[in-house]
């Protein structure tokens, strides 16, 4: 039984990874915010605030064999309307947050014989869409975090990062709050469908077991093949 550690775990992908992963009898903390859910027989929910100053993750195991960072935000607005705060406040969730995560759980990753880290981009990153300066700042940092925590961590932590398009859950819901919205996402993509959250946990969970073990630094798309192809 392995020891993973999964921060946003209490909705959309994380949740999805969540249950995926204590379903193949792995022992699970999963981190709340707002979502707040009761502990199973081997996956633990606790409470965590990334952005506060101390994290307090002492009640861990000595070792964690995966950990995957799932805390996002989707702040669509034009360009000239964003202020300097709003970009300050996002690159402080999914940057600084995951930094401060990983700063905190590497000695733990460290006595793992396999471990694995996943983090999450979007496929605003590598393709230009309007109005998403925001999250395509702070993923594109994700990015190059990603790459270079692969090559400093080699060979004993695999860093891994996935990018999804829209995706079915509560963040996207503004997006996808009518049948309309649903049915002009969905033909956006080469294969006529938004993301689900268990399309994402499938990919993360493979990223955490040993089937992945030759796989570091990439940027894996998983986007109904909206970043590769025209049709």
């Amino acid at each position: 039984m392995k020891n993973y550690l999964v921060i946003g775990g209490s909705s959309g992908i994380g949740e999805a990874i969540s249950k995926e992963l204590s379903q193949l009898e792995n022992h699970i903390y999963a981190s709340y915010k707002n979502n707040v859910k009761v502990s199973g027989e081997n996956l633990q929910y606790f409470f965590l605030d990334v952005l506060s100053p101390n994290l307090d993750l002492s009640f861990l195991p000595d070792t964690i064999d995966g950990l995957i960072y799932c805390p996002g935000a989707i702040l669509l607005k034009p360009f000239a309307r964003i202020s300097t705060e709003d970009f300050i406040q996002d690159y402080q969730l999914q940057v600084i947050g995951a930094i401060k995560v990983i700063q905190e759980v590497l000695p733990r990753l460290k006595k793992s014989t396999s471990a694995s880290i996943v983090l999450f981009s979007t496929v605003a990153v590598q393709t230009g869409f309007n109005f998403h300066s925001v999250v395509a700042a702070s993923k594109g940092a994700i990015e190059g975090l990603t790459k270079a925590l692969a090559a400093e961590l080699a060979p004993k932590i695999r860093v891994n990062c996935i990018a999804p398009s829209i995706t079915n859950t509560k963040l996207a819901s503004t997006l996808l709050n009518t049948e309309e919205k649903m049915a002009g996402n969905a033909q956006r993509h080469p294969l006529k469908r938004i993301g689900k959250p268990e399309d994402l946990a499938s990919l993360a969970c493979f990223l955490l077991s040993d089937q992945s073990s030759w796989i570091t630094g990439q940027i894996i798309h998983a986007d109904g093949g909206m970043s590769s192809i025209k049709i």
